[in-house]
């Protein structure tokens, strides 16, 4: 049975976790492009359910990051707009590493959002 919310990633773990349960968006992106995308279905009415930046891992430092939102469709939530636009400047303030995951690092780096996506639903 699926949950209500929409989930936005770039992990593939998390998407095939996911699905099935929840509505996913896989999305071929960076982290930053994964909060931009939350950021413009906030603009449309959709609203965070999970705050953008769980867990302890910084920024950029890792290539993948999840995003539950309501798909509310409705008034912008100023507090979800306020909450993604900080994550995008909190964001902007680490300089882009992706270019530095090798094919381990970034399998363990799944694991690692899956497993911090999964305690945040909670």
């Amino acid at each position: 049975m699926k949950q209500k919310g929409i989930i936005l990633t770039n992990n593939p773990l998390v998407r095939d976790h996911c699905a099935g349960r929840y509505t996913v968006i896989f999305l071929e992106t960076g982290y930053e492009g994964i909060l931009r995308a939350a950021r413009d279905r906030i603009h449309r009415g959709d609203r965070l359910l999970v705050h953008p930046l769980y867990g302890s891992i910084k920024p950029k430092e890792t290539p993948y990051r999840s995003v539950l939102l309501a798909g509310a469709a409705g008034a912008v939530c100023r507090d979800s707009l306020a909450m993604i636009e900080n994550a995008l400047t909190v964001c902007g303030a680490f300089s882009e590493r992706d270019r530095l995951f090798s094919k381990e690092s970034r399998g363990d780096f799944a694991k690692v959002d899956l497993a911090l996506f999964m305690n945040a639903l909670v």
